[in-house]
């Protein structure tokens, strides 16, 4: 189970890149707050530039907010993140619908 630093600094990325014309499919930008030990403020471009930059680019239209441990257990468990929504630990604002495309891409 990777850490929040791991996953925005090598695996995301990774992901991204071996298939651009996936991640452009998504055709959105994210914002992920991760709170706690290991966490960080990440913008996850899935539309025009795809890849992750560190910090808030202020293009969001999506943004998904959760601590790290929430963050190493749903990836652990990729197909947890509606039940971790459900449950109150993510926080998804703007287009919540477009975050239901990210597991294609990154889960």
């Amino acid at each position: 189970m990777p850490d929040a630093q791991t996953s925005f600094t090598q695996d995301i990325p990774r992901s991204i890149e071996s298939d651009l014309d996936k991640a452009k499919a998504v055709d959105a930008v994210f914002l992920f707050k991760v709170a706690g030990e290991g966490g960080g403020v990440w913008t996850v471009n899935m539309k025009d530039a795809p890849g992750v930059s560190e910090g808030d680019l202020g293009n969001a239209e999506c943004t998904i907010e959760l601590s790290t441990e929430d963050w190493k257990a749903m990836t652990d468990k990729p197909g947890s993140a509606m039940q971790f929504f459900m449950q109150g630990k993510i926080r998804v604002t703007g287009n919540a619908l477009l975050a239901t495309k990210l597991q294609a891409v990154i889960g």
